[in-house]
């Protein structure tokens, strides 16, 4: 992920120090002439007044002591400063890699932002120009990323424990939401809580044998209803089973709808409101990238989701949508999934996640 982020910033390390080598250069020559015309005019005055000068430089060196000229000049050529303009030129390339790897444009260009307001005009030592920008880059992702908290935790402490702890799911078509519950649905029991799946995707009939499947497999009880009934219902229902039989979490699944479709959005606003979720986590998967900017933002601004799951996690070799997703929304990246079995469920690190970008 980031491959060409280590070339490209040696190239601008490069560049800079080149660049800064020539302008001391041509700085040790005008300073070279200075001197020159300095000790031309030292000759002509009077001897007296020349030790008299000396006397006092040399009290005042031995107060407070200085640089020499050549020591000044060795300090200037082991640093470099990128300018403002400078920072155009590679900025808008890191840009387009930004782009390249899934990263949303609104985020490229608010990691470019930043990273010119902490670089440009700074002095760098030239051995660590490299290491400095990489740093800085690193700095900007980590304030990006939220830290994920631990869903069992939270259900364990949770603060009404005569209710069942109620996760609503929510994502497009296609993403793996239904398997995804699944593998939360494992998580959970192997964690030693007890868990029923609401089947409250009814616009699918497709989609409620499926959840039966998964139940099946795990031995996990799965509430449904008809084709074409009140998902609002059913999710109703799976939560009196869980308070009559003292479940700890039911997992609502909704329908996958397209962000654009608005009657199927106010649909899961309603199932919100009947169910009042203590979690609502977003799954999309790995792979979207800018996509998932205006998606994500649409089920946030109609429920507020609260944490994200990314699928297909495996097979996503640039890792832009992580950072899209996460700097759009301002809630953690909780798990990936990493493949279709129920234990292919990694808790999101985000260290690990920023080595991964080379970083």
């Amino acid at each position: 992920m980031f491959s060409k982020l280590k070339e490209k910033l040696k190239n601008w390390t490069k560049k800079f120090i080149e660049k800064e080598s020539v302008e001391v250069e041509e700085k040790i020559e005008i300073k070279k002439e200075i001197e020159t015309q300095k000790i031309e005019e030292e000759i002509k005055l009077p001897l007296k007044i020349k030790i008299k000068e000396e006397i006092k430089i040399k009290e005042e060196q031995e107060k407070k002591p200085e640089q020499n000229f050549i020591s000044r000049a060795i300090s200037k050529l082991n640093k470099v400063k990128i300018s403002e303009k400078e920072f155009e030129v590679y900025g808008e390339e890191l840009e387009m890699l930004l782009l390249e790897n899934n990263v949303a444009l609104e985020v490229a260009e608010k990691i470019i932002k930043e990273l010119k307001s902490r670089i440009v005009g700074k002095d760098f030592l030239k051995k660590e120009v490299e290491f400095e920008i990489k740093d800085t880059i690193r700095e900007i992702i980590e304030e990006i990323l939220i830290e994920p908290f631990d869903i069992v935790e939270k259900i364990k402490t949770r603060d009404d424990d005569k209710k069942p702890f109620i996760i609503l799911f929510c994502g497009i078509n296609g993403t793996g939401k239904t398997t995804s519950i699944a593998k939360i649905s494992e998580l959970l029991k192997q964690k030693n809580v007890s868990n029923i799946l609401a089947a409250a995707d009814t616009f699918r009939a497709a989609a409620i044998d499926q959840l039966k499947e998964h139940g099946k497999k795990l031995g996990i009880k799965v509430i449904a209803n008809e084709y074409g009934s009140d998902p609002a219902s059913v999710a109703f229902d799976a939560i009196k089973y869980a308070e009559k039989n003292k479940i700890d979490c039911v997992l609502i699944d909704t329908a996958g709808r397209m962000h654009t479709a608005k009657n199927l959005i106010s649909q899961i606003e309603k199932i919100s409101r009947v169910c009042k979720p203590d979690l609502k986590i977003y799954v999309g998967e790995s792979t979207t990238g800018n996509d998932a900017i205006e998606q994500i933002k649409t089920f946030n601004f109609a429920i507020g989701i609260d944490g994200i799951i990314l699928s297909k996690a495996d097979i996503d070799e640039k890792g832009g949508t992580a950072l899209s997703v996460g700097y759009v929304t301002k809630k953690p990246i909780l798990f990936l999934g990493t493949g279709q079995e129920y234990h292919e469920l990694e808790i999101f690190n985000k260290d690990k996640f920023i080595e991964k970008l080379g970083l």
